[in-house]
């Protein structure tokens, strides 16, 4: 299994700061998504595995682990990397109990995750990347899928397994097609999911002996460089001259449904927050309901004067205190 450097890949340093982290990945996720590069699958790959380093190294739980195996790995490197690295000291757990075996579900699902095998291995998505004759899975205690005569019949299991989709997704809803043993399935996901909102699939994965599965898609709602999410509230940044923040005017902002113009009033100060009603993400609930954009102010000061407008300003500055 390949080792994935989240630090470099979104060209860190291991002592990163969280400011520093979403500021690298606002940076990158910008240049390589999907909607500024349609059609090219090099930056599609280059945006999921952007997001799955954000994912990790913005979670402290899951840096604080990933940390610690990153150290263990570079030591094993150092010590010349013999035997193999054993990555099972790392893997992630599922609740204990239920073995269930079957092909390796990344092909049984078409790869919908999104997540490379060592996210996986590390935070207990799926599988290893193990064999294709059988991965493990626990779902819950129990002493296995069959049942005797003198058991005790037990709840089918059932798989949790995460999807990643686009915060414009999670606006607009989306769907994705699975195919598991022959059956061709097209699982909607609602407007309004967020990171956690779990899709049912009822016995959709088979079992030995007969017996089916329940499957449970987990969504991951990747950041978007240009909004952050706050419940059903959206926030994101609008760049204003200073003409603008000081005379007044209009600036555009970018929403889920397209670009808005915002009315400036004179005299707005850098991070004056106005709000947008309705034009947050839709309730998971109650689709037609939706909550609020809040825009905050990011004046732009001039650079690199020209002579004349150096002068213009330093009038301006004397006017300004001879009133004042």
């Amino acid at each position: 299994m390949e080792f994935k450097d989240y630090y470099k890949i979104l060209g860190l340093e291991p002592d990163a700061t969280t400011d520093e982290i979403k500021r690298a990945y606002r940076k990158l996720a910008l240049k390589y998504h999907p909607d500024r590069n349609p059609g090219d699958k090099e930056a599609e790959e280059k945006f999921k595995e952007i997001n799955e380093a954000y994912q990790v190294l913005s979670d402290p739980e899951k840096r604080a682990k990933y940390d610690q195996m990153r150290q263990q790995y570079e030591r094993w490197q150092r010590m010349g990397g013999a035997g193999g690295f054993d990555w099972s000291q790392f893997a992630g757990a599922q609740p204990g109990g239920v073995r269930v075996e079957f092909r390796d579900l990344d092909d049984l699902l078409g790869g919908v995750g999104g997540f490379s095998d060592f996210f996986r291995t590390l935070f207990g998505f799926g599988g290893t990347g193990g064999p294709r004759g059988g991965v493990d899975f626990d779902f819950g205690p129990s002493t296995g899928p069959r049942t005797t005569a003198r058991q005790r019949p037990t709840a089918p299991p059932r798989y949790e397994h995460p999807i990643t989709i686009s915060l414009h997704e999670a606006y607009h809803g989306t769907t994705r097609h699975l195919e598991i043993n022959g059956r061709r399935l097209e699982v909607k996901i609602p407007p309004g999911a967020r990171t956690g909102t779990k899709v049912r699939l009822r016995r959709a994965i088979p079992l030995d002996g007969g017996d089916f599965a329940d499957l449970y898609l987990v969504v991951q709602v990747a950041p978007d460089p240009r909004f952050e999410r706050q419940g059903d509230d959206l926030y994101t940044e609008a760049p204003v001259d200073l003409y603008t923040a000081v005379l007044g005017g209009e600036v555009k902002v970018p929403t889920l449904t397209g670009e808005v113009f915002l009315k400036i009033p004179p005299g707005t100060q850098c991070g004056q927050t106005f709000r947008l009603r309705g034009r947050g993400m839709p309730k998971l609930r109650n689709p037609q309901q939706h909550g609020d954009l809040y825009v905050r102010a990011k004046v732009l000061v001039p650079k690199d004067l020209s002579p004349r407008e150096r002068e213009l300003f330093q009038e301006l500055a004397r006017l300004r205190r001879a009133s004042g």
